[in-house]
């Protein structure tokens, strides 16, 4: 039988490392479990010996490697951290380790300073007897009032591992979403980079090399030929002023979204786009619906729920009428009157939710609300990319055609002249 290498945390929370044989990798952790112990990581002896060897073996790229791994364990706390942790955190309160074993065994493990340093602030707290809610709420502004309220309710209800759980699905549900508009606007946006600087190499190097066939033509030339000739000197005489011009327009531009009145003007522009503002609502209704349903999921009042649920929507503009609807549910509205009044919600949606209400499975259908929600953005997104590219494609071609024609108008005027 093959021997196995090791990984387990005790039920006092250390680490412990060994070998032991067994028939497969299910049996080793069987046998680990069998010792009270947490099994956190088992592989193949034979595997880990291959794999040491060849990283101690001649290898130029080595030191590289070790540096960008270095490299990569350095910074702060970021969302990936905290959905790792969470998920490390929800295996070993499942296995039965407790809560302060297990944070013990999560800084160890941790290769992050900046990571061990957060778990033992919360370790700390947690062994003067502050709650684990408590103790995550002195960093709200890492892990929000969304994820402490999915802690509290974890803690009153006494399923901590399974909260956690949860917690971490939706996580990965959101970042999934994010993911994907990201890698959908990356071909676009490269796209659109390769048609500025074909521009810019077209005007700035290639036009000015006809600049003396066509110097003592004057008026002669086309009007086209004499427009891009104007312009590939503007570019090859002011072109590093130009270059810096954008630039500063583009920080001082990027500075002024990022400010209150800027991002308005953008989020209000955003949404009467023709199809990226219907995306745009989606896309925030669907992180409203998946947050709300989680949070009712999960034991957390209605109106805290709501109040929560609503600060996870970052346009403003849609924000205003959704905080609306925690009072007027407070004040005796039904769910579904206070949610069809802020007037961005579909027919659809506003039925989910009556029916929700009316079954007393709100948070369920929230839920699937923001499964419908997340299939429509992710079609969305993919026909509106179906109109995008071949546009870019089009307008590429139609500049640099047009700079080509207006170069062999003026060769054609030349031979014209000759004759």
């Amino acid at each position: 039988m093959p021997d196995f290498l090791w990984k387990a945390a005790s039920a006092r929370g250390q680490v412990q490392e060994g070998r032991l044989t067994a028939a497969s990798v299910a049996q080793a952790m069987q046998q680990l479990r069998a010792q009270g112990l947490t099994p956190l990581r088992v592989e193949d002896a034979a595997s880990a010996a291959s794999l040491s060897a060849a990283a101690d073996g001649p290898n130029p790229f080595a030191g590289a490697v070790q540096a960008a791994n270095h490299r990569k364990a350095k910074g702060p706390v970021t969302p990936v951290d905290v959905q790792a942790l969470t998920s490390e955190l929800a295996i070993m309160l499942r296995a039965g380790l407790a809560l302060d074993n297990a944070l013990r065994v999560l800084i160890e493990m941790s290769h992050k300073p900046s990571v061990a340093q957060l778990l033992q602030g919360i370790l700390d707290s947690v062994k003067g007897g502050t709650p684990l809610s408590r103790a995550l709420a002195e960093h709200r502004a890492l892990f929000g009032d969304f994820y402490i309220n999915m802690v509290r309710s974890g803690e009153a209800s006494g399923q901590m591992a399974g909260v956690l759980a949860r917690l971490v699905e939706h996580m990965e549900r959101q970042r999934a979403l994010r993911d994907n508009i990201i890698s959908a606007t990356m071909y676009p946006a490269i796209l659109l980079g390769v048609a500025v600087l074909s521009l810019v190499v077209m005007l700035g190097f290639v036009v000015p090399q006809f600049e003396k066939l066509f110097t003592d033509m004057g008026d002669a030339l086309p009007l086209p030929t004499r427009i891009v000739m104007a312009l590939g000197q503007g570019f090859s005489q002011y072109g590093l002023l130009i270059g810096l011009g954008a630039f500063v327009m583009f920080l001082g531009a990027r500075r002024w979204l990022r400010s209150p009145g800027g991002r308005r003007w953008w989020q209000v522009r955003l949404l009467r786009l023709p199809i990226l503002g219907r995306l745009g609502l989606q896309y925030e209704l669907t992180l409203f619906a998946r947050s709300l349903g989680t949070l009712l999921g999960n034991g957390v009042p209605l109106l805290t729920a709501l109040n929560i649920a609503t600060e996870t929507v970052g346009n403003a503009v849609l924000r205003e009428p959704l905080v609306k609807v925690a009072p007027r549910v407070k004040e005796g509205a039904r769910v579904v009157d206070a949610v069809a009044a802020t007037g961005v919600f579909e027919p659809l949606a506003i039925n989910l939710i009556r029916v929700g209400e009316e079954t007393g499975r709100i948070g369920p259908m929230m839920l699937e609300l923001a499964n419908i929600l997340n299939r429509e953005v992710e079609i969305g997104i993919k026909r509106a990319l179906t109109l995008i590219e071949p546009v870019l494609i089009l307008v590429l071609g139609v500049l640099i055609a047009s700079i080509i024609v207006s170069i062999l108008l003026g060769i054609m005027s030349i031979n014209d002249l000759a004759i």
